[in-house]
């Protein structure tokens, strides 16, 4: 028995065992055996079991192989064989001693002699079964004698019955007379009652209509005035810091115009930008360079992007692609994102999920019968005027309303080469 194959289980298992106690103790380990040197002991020969047996298998006539390594480290950490049958014939197989296969072959033949588990469960279970049959006729015979006994008492009990029925005819008359009374008295007190729950609950139920309603009042109202204290504080916030930064960030000239030019310019027609002449982003450097201004926001329409980048994808593969690509850009200049995907092409709720969404970036589904146009639309027109907005989109149509109300339209190709 010089290979692994021919050994039985219980000493292949062993073999991993010694193996798995000294394998972080081998130099130059296979690449294999790496990963599993580094579990904790008990989990290697579990785990990792099969690997170092694979491992052992092919070099097992190699003298500088793992089988020689793990041997010169049982000898170095004293590890000798025990007196079961499979730890002989593993480490015998290991070591490698004078006549180690009359060794390997004699412990395999002594454990192969002892009874198996089965049978020895056999055994067991045998024994277990005599020991029942014997309580069981125990338990019979006393059963027999309680059931006689039993019987002579349920005779007494049935003479007794007889005598309790005759002399209990006349008070059964009254008691019945009794019970119909406390019936009919039973009947109207339910009655009372089920007509009073009937009015508590439908007062509960004015109630909690009541106080859905009063909630409902102050939800709206609070919401209100926090949408407007929010508008306010995050266009003040954007004035303060923009103040700041402004000239520093975008190197502006002071001002050539005069007050007289200003008033001039508000009677001044204005005009629909063309999509020549829109305010769009031309460059990385000048996107980067809005990002990172002070509260600077960023909406994307979602699919345009993706369906240009990874067409031949499945659309949840286009969204988690997209996240993957846009974590450093947000990362890097702290931007508020925000990506807006159109929910009609996608079935079912389920699927509208992005997982693995980075920092700092929302996503949103347009709702039924509402296209990610609009959304995108309803987010630019949410937004004070003059804080940094820039929406990323190929639409025309989009990219000129989003230009008319203040924020800068961007290319999609210019996004995918920044994110690239």
């Amino acid at each position: 028995m010089s290979t692994l194959a021919e050994l039985p289980e219980p000493v292949r298992a062993r073999i991993a065992a010694l193996a798995a106690a000294v394998l972080p103790q081998v130099p130059d380990l296979p690449a294999p055996l790496r990963r599993v040197a580094a579990f904790a002991p008990a989990r290697r020969a579990r785990s990792g079991g099969t690997a170092i047996l694979a491992v052992l298998d092919q070099e097992t006539e190699s003298e500088t192989g793992l089988r020689a390594q793990v041997a010169a480290q049982l000898r170095s950490a004293g590890i000798e064989a025990g007196a079961e049958p499979a730890d002989a014939a593993a480490y015998a197989w290991l070591s490698r001693p004078d006549g180690w296969s009359d060794q390997v072959g004699a412990a395999v033949e002594a454990l192969e002699a002892r009874p198996s588990v089965a049978e020895q469960d056999l055994v067991r279970l045998q024994r277990r079964v005599e020991v029942l049959e014997a309580d069981l006729a125990e338990s019979r015979e006393r059963r027999r004698s309680e059931a006689a006994a039993a019987k002579q008492e349920h005779t007494v009990l049935r003479r007794r019955l007889g005598e309790a029925r005759a002399s209990g005819k006349e008070a059964l008359a009254g008691v019945e007379e009794t019970i119909a009374a406390a019936e009919a008295a039973r009947a109207e007190a339910e009655a009372s009652a089920e007509a009073l729950a009937r009015e508590v609950r439908q007062l509960r139920a004015r109630v909690a209509q009541l106080e859905s309603e009063a909630g409902e009042d102050r939800r709206a109202a609070r919401t209100e005035r926090e949408s407007a204290t929010l508008r306010t504080r995050l266009l003040l916030d954007t004035l303060l810091e923009a103040s700041s930064g402004l000239q520093r960030e975008l190197g502006l000239p002071p001002a050539s115009s005069t007050p007289g030019e200003a008033a001039e310019a508000g009677y001044a027609v204005l005009e629909a930008p063309e999509p020549g002449r829109m305010r769009g982003v031309a460059s990385i450097g000048e996107l980067e360079g809005y990002l990172a201004m002070p509260r600077a926001r960023l909406i994307i329409d979602g699919y345009n992007v993706t369906k240009q980048a990874w067409p031949s994808s499945a659309l949840d593969a286009q969204r988690i692609r997209l996240m993957q690509a846009l974590a450093p850009l947000v990362a890097r200049t702290g931007a508020e994102t925000t990506v807006v995907f159109d929910a009609a092409t996608v079935p079912g709720a389920a699927a509208r999920h992005v997982a693995g969404a980075p920092r700092g970036v929302r996503v949103l589904f347009s709702p039924p019968g509402v296209i990610a146009d609009d959304v995108i639309r309803d987010l630019v027109a949410a937004e004070p005027a003059g804080r940094v907005l820039l929406v990323v989109s190929d639409d025309q149509a989009v990219a000129r309303d989003v230009a008319l109300s203040g924020g800068r339209p961007v290319p999609t190709g210019l996004l995918l080469r920044a994110v690239r």
